[in-house]
């Protein structure tokens, strides 16, 4: 098994080595588009999954990076949806089903990396979701809206951060 997981890992935008062998590199779609500039991107994971429901044994991966969609309302055919995915109605379930995965999978003192993207959903409405203080985090990108957030699995019992 690889040390890494992404769950969500679309078109592997952040990586320097999209093939990375340390990485299992995980999404639900798998396909190849042509966006409105002509340029092509492409959904080519290692494996095919659902990020609410991980087909992987508790405490897998010593790192797992979670980037989910981020983006209400982008539809399913906008080259925003094609590129980053879109979230469903039930965007609130599924973003704390998918945080409760990636907990679940991680390694006891492990690290997950959370990106989040404002466009559509404040980052505060997001912990509130997830019930869960980050360490740390960063704002990158163009206005800001980009905040990556860093996590650690404490075991059971013992997680300072998580709200009761």
């Amino acid at each position: 098994m690889k040390p890494i997981l992404d769950p969500c890992c679309g078109g592997k935008m952040f990586w320097f080595n999209k093939s990375d062998p340390r990485v299992l590199f995980a999404d639900i779609r798998s396909e190849r588009y042509v966006l409105c500039d002509g340029r092509k991107f492409e959904v080519k994971p290692d494996i095919q999954i659902d990020f609410k429901k991980m087909p992987f044994k508790d405490r897998s991966f010593a790192l797992v990076v979670f980037d989910p969609p981020h983006l209400k309302g982008a539809g399913k055919k906008g080259w925003q949806a094609k590129k980053y995915g879109s979230l469903g109605s039930d965007w609130r379930f599924e973003i704390k089903a998918g945080f409760n995965e990636c907990m679940r999978v991680l390694a006891d003192y492990g690290t997950l990396i959370f990106k989040w993207n404002e466009q559509s959903i404040k980052v505060s409405q997001i912990i509130k979701i997830i019930g869960c203080d980050p360490l740390f985090g960063h704002r990158t990108m163009q206005n800001n809206k980009t905040i990556w957030m860093a996590f650690m699995k404490f075991p059971t019992g013992s997680q300072p951060s998580e709200k009761k």
